[in-house]
């Protein structure tokens, strides 16, 4: 039975990459791939990583096209901060749970109702969502975004409740928190954390923030039910600098399971296994070598992002990273 973590194998695959490989080189392009795509698209891509990493290296690279392996709001960021470039998404329909849950019309809406307040937008969000904000975040540095707001002021977070209700447990900070999920990470509640504790007692935990388990994992935390050595809340980043520099043998992943390839590539030598079976994002793997191929060929599905909108989300964005 093939891999959850594959979708294209044998020589089908490898004419696919030969020919990506082609139209990479005559488009002058790079490749971003999401670290939740499937195995093949991580392998041929010229980075992998989380959205913001993808977007960072967008800007930073002198290639004209900019190939986004992942779902769209992610190629709206390389868009916004590569407005100069030509930036394909293989597959138009790649959305995003998370990002679908709030609009800027309710943004707005929801602002009204606080004035004042400082509006915290992760980055799994639209680009009309992200001009709306005044911060953008990551998960690995939305601590850091909320402490650095004057300890007098009101914060809007969203659109994640999971992560909303872990920042404000670690910050200790007031906050008002949109009730959004990723449906993924939603789907990985407390009993998938037990079971696996009792099948595999040994391994260390790292769970992303964004998980429906992580308000029960910081309550055992705190009372110590759970040790604090083997289990570690991380950003998809985190977790894989964790895995790396860790000693132990084994890893239960509780986020989505195309991570797993990125890891057990890095780290041959340590067992890594998935919180659940099926913890796959459908949207993530609708990127096919097939789509792929068919992007760089046809120059298709162009992402654009209008240049006063873009300018404002760019603002957001500039913001976060300055800190």
């Amino acid at each position: 039975m093939k891999s959850e973590l594959y979708h294209d194998t044998g020589a089908r695959a490898a004419e696919l990459v030969a020919e990506i490989n082609a139209l990479r080189e005559q488009r002058q392009a790079v490749i971003l791939a999401h670290n939740y795509e499937y195995g093949e698209i991580q392998d041929l891509a010229d980075y992998v990583g989380d959205s913001l990493g993808m977007a960072q290296y967008a800007a930073q690279s002198a290639a004209p096209v900019l190939v986004v392996c992942g779902v769209h709001f992610m190629a709206e960021t390389s868009a916004i901060l590569s407005p100069e470039k030509t930036v394909l998404i293989p597959d138009p329909e790649a959305g995003c749970s998370l990002a679908a849950s709030i609009d800027a019309a309710q943004l707005r809406a929801w602002k009204a109702e606080h004035p004042g307040a400082v509006v915290v937008s992760y980055v799994n969000t639209t680009a009309e969502v992200k001009a709306e904000s005044d911060y953008c975040c990551t998960s690995g540095n939305a601590e850091r975004v909320i402490r650095a707001i004057p300890a007098d002021k009101q914060i809007l977070f969203l659109p994640d409740m999971f992560l909303g209700s872990y920042l404000r447990q670690q910050t200790g900070r007031e906050m008002e928190i949109w009730a959004g999920e990723c449906h993924v990470h939603a789907a990985i509640r407390p009993s998938m954390v037990e079971r696996q504790r009792t099948a595999h007692p040994d391994a260390e935990f790292l769970i992303h923030p964004e998980c429906g388990c992580v308000s029960s994992t910081m309550h055992y935390l705190a009372t110590g039910k759970i040790s604090a050595t083997g289990t570690h809340i991380l950003s998809t980043e985190g977790m894989i600098r964790h895995a790396a520099a860790s000693n132990a043998k084994q890893f239960v992943i509780a986020t989505e399971i195309g991570v797993l390839h990125r890891m057990r590539k890095a780290n041959p030598e340590k067992d890594f296994l998935p919180i659940a079976e099926g913890i796959s994002c459908r949207y993530m793997k609708m990127i096919t070598l097939e789509k792929v191929r068919n992007s760089l060929r046809d120059m298709t599905h162009v992402v654009t992002v209008d240049p006063a909108l873009a300018a404002r989300a760019r603002g957001a964005i500039e913001r976060m990273i300055a800190l």
